[in-house]
């Protein structure tokens, strides 16, 4: 099933996709007499979205067709959901990327590091380079939406514990995390230095994750390429190792690292483009 967020009236509503148009979840609400949270973080929050999937295989699909929709041309996307409580993300997580930026093959562990809320941005919204950076990057990647807390869990139970998927985008201002290594985190931390959506493919869509291809996509223009299956840390190991060092709530949101990077400067389009999902597109403005 895929979901996205669009805007209503000046509100932001989940709504399901199907055959290219939206159906926002209140209207099922108001037509099949169920009460299901309206937003993508309430279904997950509440494991809502677990009673929704199965609605949709065993009698939602057949019914969607005759419900009120939004076309494309109207919907207008917001980010899947604002306010998720940890958002974080594996540094240098494919081979080539990882001999790139070091020159060597990667250690045990994988680089890991935080955004904050106050970095989140969706579809269509502006990344905005800081006036504190000279040099800024941006990548494409797979990010993994958890639909369950979990603390400690086996890499082999690990996927169970996944709500699905969607696309992301990272930001980084190079030229700080050049000028020392601590400064890892600074660099990512930027406002608007991190985008993710329009749409998140629930995990059941999936029996194989490893022919995913994830694409950093510059004006129009493919500058990286990779597959999951070339990842060193799969998606089981990164939730799994994320669990052993702290509990994993409901609508955290894990970046699973890039294909590679290009640097953004005012007016470029950067676009991170999976097969499945709507290409997550943003601008590139200057503070300065």
């Amino acid at each position: 099933m895929k979901l996205a967020t669009i805007q209503i009236a000046g509100k932001e509503e989940a709504a399901i996709i199907f055959s290219g148009r939206f159906i926002l979840i209140q209207t099922i609400n108001e037509l099949e007499k169920k009460k299901w949270g309206t937003d993508l973080f309430q279904l997950l929050q509440t494991n809502q979205l677990v009673e929704l999937i199965d609605w949709y295989k065993n009698e939602g699909e057949r019914k969607l067709s005759h419900l009120p929709s939004i076309s494309v041309e109207e919907a207008v996307f917001a980010p899947l959901y604002r306010n998720p409580q940890s958002i974080w993300g594996v540094g240098m997580n494919y081979f080539d990327k990882a001999i790139e930026l070091t020159g060597k093959p990667p250690e045990e562990d994988p680089i890991i590091f935080m955004k904050p809320v106050t970095s989140l941005i969706g579809h269509g919204e502006a990344i905005t380079l800081p006036r504190q950076s000279r040099q800024v990057t941006a990548e494409a990647e797979l990010a993994i939406i958890i639909g369950e807390s979990c603390k400690d869990i086996a890499e082999a139970d690990a996927l169970s514990v996944i709500a699905g998927y969607t696309t992301a985008i990272d930001v980084t201002a190079k030229d700080i995390h050049a000028k020392n290594p601590r400064f890892l985190q600074r660099s990512k931390s930027f406002d608007t230095f991190f985008s993710f959506g329009p749409y998140f493919i629930t995990a059941d869509e999936y029996t194989d994750l490893k022919q995913i291809i994830v694409k950093t996509v510059l004006n129009g223009e493919e500058a990286h390429h990779n597959t999951v299956a070339n990842m060193m840390y799969k998606p089981s190991f990164i939730v799994s190792y994320f669990s052993q060092i702290m509990t994993l709530n409901p609508g955290d949101i894990i970046m699973t690292g890039t294909p590679g990077s290009v640097v953004i400067r005012n007016g470029d389009m950067i676009e991170c483009q999976i097969d499945g999902f709507k290409a997550l597109r943003n601008p590139v403005i200057d503070s300065k």
